[in-house]
């Protein structure tokens, strides 16, 4: 990113403070939900009993510092196999198709999300987290999806 790039995300950051929400369920799940930017979403999720068949639920606005906190999560969790991506896509910085472009085509020698669409989707996590990122989930893309009841019920049918 470029010096102006950089001094933006910093202003933007005390002005506007995303905090990080993620809510934890059952651990032993195999199952992650990713709403992107549908907050309503999140927190219909994480008030509901669905969360006992669900290892977490979580927002993601960026592309770059909440992939990089996807991908070290899943690493570290092995009972995680499947994020679910739902939600509304973040305007501008796309971190959904992000996450599917990463998780399909990984990263380039500077860190770059490859064939990503975002302004700036480079991540800090190395080629080697990405590999075993790529090798230990699925990806069920069902971005613009905000149905409670459909998400419940793609989780239903995902159950181990």
């Amino acid at each position: 990113m470029n010096i102006l790039g950089n001094i933006f995300g910093e202003v933007c950051k005390t002005l506007f403070p995303i905090p990080e929400e993620v809510y934890f369920g059952n651990l032993k799940s195999s199952i992650a939900i990713c709403v992107l930017s549908s907050v309503p979403l999140l927190k219909e999720i994480a008030n509901s009993e669905l969360m006992n068949n669900i290892s977490l639920v979580g927002k993601l606005f960026s592309e770059n510092k909440g992939i990089d906190s996807i991908i070290r999560h899943i690493n570290s969790n092995s009972n995680v196999k499947i994020i679910i991506i739902c939600g509304k896509e973040g305007w501008g910085h796309k971190p959904g198709s992000s996450l599917i472009a990463v998780y399909k085509n990984g990263i380039d020698d500077d860190g770059r999300i490859i064939n990503s669409l975002s302004p700036d989707p480079f991540l800090t996590v190395s080629k080697t987290e990405v590999k075993k990122f790529q090798s230990r989930v699925k990806i069920i893309n069902k971005i613009g999806i905000t149905n409670f009841g459909e998400i419940s019920s793609l989780v239903h049918s995902k159950q181990n």
